[in-house]
């Protein structure tokens, strides 16, 4: 019996050894509160030792939760008893799992900010232009009325700009930025166009005008004194320079004469009272003058020519009138009116030819003057005027005419009555009858046999 008991109670620990580090293993520990702001902050001590502790109790455990060199059928002895029972008073709180998106944000926000702050007008070159402009002349007024930037500025804005690049960092530092990616060639022509100090002008009218320097005089000046010239100054530029000094008379030795007061100002009228005209030499140029004679004969000849052929206008041209303006279709020579959009033609005579007017053919009515042409033949049709009063169309091209609809063919006619609608390739025209005169002619034809 009492090994019995003893066998029983040696069972129960044993289980109740099992129990314990099988609650161990499972993972009863508590687990750490962790903020979820995207803030590093550094660990206390406390921490640094739980998650030391924490790093190494996982090492020494295996892949299966189980401490090594333990094997699953052996009995803990007391002093592993009172080792597992001490790690279970004493809880080990588990690092926190490092989130893999917070270095990236946080990377991110330690970045410095990208200032992306638009420039506006102002470029690298203008900005370079400004800064050696002021720095040779020290004067704003004279920046703005003699250096030739990019685009137009006002004073107030190059005001504005040459403060915000002594003041502003941002401003400064982007334009120093760009401007250190300007090429050289485009940096040294840049420099060659800055205005020219008093220094340098008071220089350069020391030279004579009546001397004729070469580059070498130019080239000794700019030795003797380095300091009063540009760096970026040449001999040819300061000669050029000196050429347009002494045209404006702004050398040393060079004096403007000052205008007449009062009444002895000479103007261009009392000058040419003055000019005896028995001393002007009259050259004669016989050659223009038998030119001038040709052509006065040959536009005499063509102003006959044109009076001639007056009797064989048969259609004149005119413009329709503008909206609320009416004028009259008709007149005393007028017998019919072909009205288009654009233009309108007058009928004077029995007989007229339509088509499109070429060099070696002419014809009446050139409908090339209402539109689009070139489906019409030369020699569309002719409208004709009978004895008995009546008009009438005859087709003599390939395509047909439409009169009020109705398609007239080739080598075929058809009577043309007040108002009717002429349709030729997409042209339309209003056929109108002076009927007055008109009445006049059949009136006339209708004596004829009579007597």
């Amino acid at each position: 019996m009492a090994s019995g008991t003893a066998s029983r109670s040696e069972d129960e620990e044993s289980l109740a050894g099992q129990k314990r580090s099988s609650s161990q293993v499972s993972g009863t520990i508590p687990k750490r509160r962790s903020s979820s702001r995207f803030i590093k902050r550094k660990k206390f001590d406390d921490e640094l030792v739980e998650s030391s502790l924490a790093k190494s109790s996982s090492r020494a455990k295996g892949p299966s939760g189980v401490e090594p060199g333990r094997c699953s059928g052996s009995e803990p002895s007391s002093s592993e008893k009172k080792k597992v029972s001490k790690s279970v008073s004493a809880p080990v709180t588990p690092s926190p799992v490092p989130n893999p998106s917070l270095p990236k944000r946080m990377k991110k926000s330690k970045q410095p900010l990208q200032v992306t702050k638009d420039l506006g007008r102002w470029k690298p070159a203008d900005d370079l232009l400004l800064i050696n402009a002021v720095l040779q002349t020290n004067d704003l007024t004279s920046v703005h009325l003699g250096v030739k930037f990019s685009c137009r500025f006002t004073l107030r804005e190059i005001q504005e700009r040459w403060y915000a690049l002594l003041y502003d960092p941002v401003i400064s530092k982007l334009a120093c930025q760009a401007m250190r990616h300007l090429h050289p060639e485009a940096i040294t022509a840049i420099q060659s166009k800055v205005l020219y100090s008093k220094a340098e002008e008071q220089l350069l009218s020391k030279v004579g005008s009546t001397s004729q320097p070469t580059l070498d005089t130019f080239q000794d000046l700019l030795q003797k004194h380095p300091e009063a010239f540009s760096p970026s100054r040449t001999a040819k530029a300061l000669q050029l320079y000196w050429q347009l000094m002494k045209q404006y008379y702004l050398l040393d030795d060079q004096t403007v004469q000052p205008l007449p007061k009062g009444d002895q100002v000479l103007n261009f009228s009392d000058a040419e009272d003055m000019i005896d005209d028995s001393k002007l030499k009259d050259a004669r140029d016989e050659v223009l003058e038998h030119e001038l004679t040709v052509a006065d004969r040959r536009q005499k000849r063509e102003i006959r020519q044109l009076e001639q052929e007056l009797h064989k206008w048969q259609c004149l041209i005119s413009p329709l009138p503008r909206p609320g303006m009416s004028s009259p279709d008709f007149d005393n020579q007028t017998l019919a009116v072909l009205r288009g959009r654009m233009v309108r033609y007058l009928m004077r005579s029995r007989e007229i030819t339509l088509g499109r007017a070429t060099k070696d053919n002419q014809i009446d009515v050139d409908l090339a003057l209402e539109g689009p042409a070139w489906k019409i033949s030369r020699k569309q049709g002719v409208i004709k005027l009978k004895n008995n009063g009546d008009f009438f169309i005859a087709n003599e091209g390939r395509r047909p005419i439409y009169v009020d609809g109705r398609p007239v063919l080739g080598a075929s006619k058809w009577k043309l009555n007040n108002n009717s609608v002429v349709e030729i390739a997409s042209l339309r025209f209003v056929f109108l009858i002076n009927q007055d005169l008109i009445a006049l002619i059949k009136a006339e034809a209708a004596k004829i046999p009579q007597q």
